[in-house]
């Protein structure tokens, strides 16, 4: 049995197919079925079912990964104890960033990070909250950016910023003459979120929960970026909520509809994560001093109260 056998087992299992494993892998697919085949026989059990399309793992196969998975895991992160006792910041480093912080954050450091740490490898992946809790757990992934708290306990949170919500209230709404809105003037009657799977969406009707007892089926226009539901809010159907970061970018006439909260605003905690035995802690490092350094200067809101990203 030898490490690279496990990570061919691997390979199949995430992908359900020897010709894709084979890709990801760098190998040809005879080779990595030789190899798996060579494991199987060593074992004298089968990790596959072939006959099921996709390829699907037997009931022992399904131990096998995960054993295998942690022994991988385990592996890799000696090449991270020695980077880490040396100071080397450099290597591949697989980050998430959720849907709703990437077109805004991502800009802003990214172009600095690669001037500063030109030997780091960043892999960026869009990903939504729930996927990369899994994905650091299962080691597919060294940290990720998302609204926290995730109230996880394999999870480390190292927060970066707080980002108050915005209100965007368009001349046909109700709230559009008031300059500052409370939070018990929302309802989620007329107001457009993002759907389902986005946490942001989560934390603003927990917002509006906190104040007034919403049924679930409350709303009903829903959309997957913020772009969208501005565009819906300019024609009349209803006000809309942004993060902080997403409206530094708008028209004139746009700006104008903005409305802040009294304080204290209601806003969102934005962490940088990753699993608590990870090892890359100073890449995770230079990532968060990086990040600090260029949201100073554009968030600068204090007295802040911090609503869940999590639905309740």
């Amino acid at each position: 049995m030898t490490i690279t056998q496990l990570k061919y087992v691997l390979a199949v299992a995430e992908h359900q197919n020897f010709t894709k494993a084979a890709e990801k892998t760098f190998v040809t697919q005879p080779t990595l079925s030789m190899q798996i085949q060579k494991l199987e026989d060593e074992l004298d059990i089968l990790i596959f079912d072939r006959s099921k399309k996709p390829i699907d793992l037997t009931e022992i196969g399904k131990k096998i990964v995960i054993q295998a998975r942690n022994i991988v895991n385990e592996a890799n992160r000696i090449s991270d104890i020695v980077d880490q006792e040396k100071g080397f910041i450099g290597g591949e480093f697989k980050l998430g960033i959720i849907p709703t912080i990437m077109p805004t954050l991502l800009p802003m450091f990214l172009r600095n990070f690669i001037n500063k740490y030109p030997k780091v490898k960043l892999k960026i992946e869009e990903l939504n909250t729930e996927t990369i809790i899994e994905r650091l757990e299962e080691g597919h992934l060294d940290a990720a950016i998302a609204a926290t708290p995730l109230q996880n306990e394999t999870i480390i949170e190292r927060p970066l910023y707080y980002e108050p919500f915005v209100a965007y209230t368009p001349e046909s709404h109700r709230l559009y003459k008031k300059e500052v809105i409370e939070v018990t003037d929302l309802d989620l009657n007329d107001m457009l979120l993002l759907e389902d799977g986005h946490c942001f969406k989560d934390g603003v009707i927990n917002l509006c929960k906190a104040v007034r007892d919403y049924g679930d089926d409350s709303f009903s226009l829903e959309s997957g970026s913020f772009e969208t539901l501005v565009k819906l809010s300019n024609e009349g159907l209803g006000m809309t909520l942004l993060p902080y970061l997403h409206t530094l970018d708008h028209t004139k006439k746009e700006s104008d509809y903005f409305r802040q909260f009294t304080k204290p605003s209601p806003a969102r905690e934005v962490s940088l994560i990753y699993h608590k035995s990870e090892l890359k802690l100073q890449i995770i490092e230079a990532l968060r001093s990086t990040i600090a350094g260029v949201v100073k200067g554009a968030i600068t809101f204090q007295n802040v109260q911090i609503i869940s990203p999590l639905s309740k």
